[in-house]
């Protein structure tokens, strides 16, 4: 099984959603987490966006990335799904296999009436779904071969 950790800003969007799409759709050879450079609060668009394709995440908690570093916590994978200049105060887990960095739109800064909103969430939310089938189809052989040996 290959580790991965998706790190944005507040672990209220982008993370939750890779997050949850790589745990449903990896075929059990990939174990995700999420959080954020802080803990935030759930974007309600978000929430909405994910529920609309069958996922509920209302209920997710946000987690800290400092915390589960201080906690010792160690992943094959570490996804920032953030702009460059926040992904580079994410800090550095030992024994990390894979490191990429999808510089993905941040869904709490987008303007507009709620139509607007909802629109562009939806566009962010298939952009990573996207993203999380390609990181699958690129690493699935490599978890592959972690989970044969385990």
């Amino acid at each position: 099984m290959l580790k991965v950790l998706f790190v944005c800003v507040h672990n209220s969007a982008r993370s939750q959603m890779a997050e949850t799409f790589l745990n449903d759709l990896g075929f059990g050879l990939f174990e995700a987490e999420s959080a954020g450079l802080e803990a935030g609060t759930l974007n309600p668009y978000v929430v909405r966006a994910m529920r609309e394709i069958g996922y509920d995440i209302s209920k997710n908690e946000t987690n800290d990335v400092f915390e589960f570093h201080k906690e010792g916590r160690t992943y094959q994978a570490v996804v920032k799904v953030c702009d460059q200049i926040n992904g580079e105060r994410c800090p550095i887990f030992p024994r990390t296999l894979i490191n990429e960095n999808w510089n993905l739109e941040d869904p709490s800064s987008i303007q507009g009436d709620d139509d607007a909103i909802m629109e562009r969430t939806r566009k962010i939310r298939d952009l990573i779904l996207n993203h999380v089938q390609s990181f699958i189809k690129t690493h699935k052989e490599f978890a592959e071969r972690r989970s044969s040996a385990e």
